[in-house]
């Protein structure tokens, strides 16, 4: 915001001072057809043996302002410092007479009792360079503020960036050992305890923190993309998300794609956002409603729609609700719908989007799917 101030101070400050310097120019200009209006009156005046010398040289020292001079009829006479065209030149001239004419104020010249002549001029070309001076000072300051905006941003977006793949792999990093460790236990009990009915869960549970710690290793890596039919790959989603659930939220899902439909996908990851969205819906719903998982097509993308029968949200917070650290929750980091994008849009080269959203009614999360074939 300083530097925004400060340019823009600048701005102001040079357009202030660049126009008063275009008011003195034009008092000047004005001043010298003046005097080169009284050079031509004493042209007219003149007896056949005057030196002219002094007048003429006035009158040729006008190069840069155009002006025009008329009879008391506005018709032409003669111009200056103006390019005439070849063609249509009547109707050029009386184009010229009444532009000018309502530019400044005509200066008069008496020729003799009963005649009058009028000059009428325009602005310099150095008065009109002048004159936009300011305003394409004004553009390069904004282009400059935007291209610094925008390199800004870049640059914290690419710092954040950093700082969420280096946490996701030392958070993988981390999760490792431990893990390895309980593999090992688990391996150990069932030597020793093999008829004992909590170990394959417990198992279930060790595997699921080692399928974890893999979606956080794959963060700020480029994923292998498998070509897998598209309910295959939600179903591990599914079946996890319905054996942790309360018995108060229904999963339903309906299938208006064939069996064959395929798209590119990394099941680990994948699976990790259609849980986020799942666990998202629940905590919208306070734990008690339905979650309806809808698979269709159009001509390029297989769509996913994810709705909810939550408490829904406000249209200006469609956008929002992706940025990092942004949450409604009293918990959390807000992260889960960041990865989500950032999954889908960079790894998959899809869409995620919120399609619809109505308070107290409920919201529908569309991903798209490039298709393979």
């Amino acid at each position: 915001m300083t530097f925004i101030a400060i340019a823009s101070t600048i701005a102001l400050v040079s357009l202030f001072f660049t126009n008063r310097l275009v008011n003195q120019l034009a008092n000047e200009e004005r001043q010298k057809i003046e005097i080169w209006a009284d050079a031509t009156r004493l042209v007219a005046h003149a007896e056949g043996d005057a030196d002219l010398t002094l007048i003429m040289h006035v009158l040729e020292g006008n190069t840069t302002i155009p002006v025009v001079m008329v009879d008391s009829q506005d018709h032409f006479i003669t111009s200056r410092n103006i390019r005439e065209p070849k063609t249509n030149l009547q109707a050029f001239r009386e184009a010229t007479i009444a532009r000018l004419k309502h530019k400044h104020p005509p200066i008069e010249i008496d020729i003799d009792q009963h005649t009058k002549q009028y000059i009428y001029y325009d602005d310099s070309y150095l008065i009109k360079e002048l004159a936009y001076f300011p305003y394409i000072q004004l553009g390069v300051i904004a282009l400059f503020i935007l291209v610094s905006f925008w390199a800004f941003s870049g640059t914290k977006k690419a710092e954040q960036n950093q700082v969420w793949v280096g946490l996701s792999k030392e958070t993988a990093h981390q999760l490792g050992t431990p893990i390895s460790s309980l593999m090992a236990w688990i391996e150990l009990l069932k030597t020793r305890f093999p008829d004992d009915m909590l170990l394959p869960e417990m198992e279930k549970d060790i595997k699921r923190l080692k399928t974890i710690a893999e979606r956080f290793s794959k963060i700020g890596s480029k994923p292998e993309l498998i070509a897998i039919p598209i309910m295959d790959a939600l179903d591990g989603a599914i079946t996890y998300m319905r054996n942790r659930i309360s018995n108060k939220v229904v999963i339903e899902v309906k299938q208006q794609l064939p069996d064959t439909a395929e798209a590119a996908i990394n099941v680990p990851l994948f699976e990790w956002v259609i849980e986020n969205l799942c666990k998202n819906a629940i905590d919208a719903m306070n734990g008690s409603g339905k979650i309806t998982i809808t698979l269709t097509e159009n001509s390029h993308f297989y769509l996913i729609d994810v709705q909810d029968t939550g408490k829904g949200m406000a249209k200006h917070l469609f956008r929002t609700i992706f940025n990092p650290g942004f949450t409604t929750k009293k918990r959390g980091w807000g992260l889960g719908l960041s990865l989500a994008k950032r999954i889908i849009e960079e790894y998959h080269q899809g869409k995620i989007y919120v399609k619809q959203s109505e308070i107290n009614q409920g919201t529908i999360f569309r991903i798209a799917l490039q298709k393979t074939n």
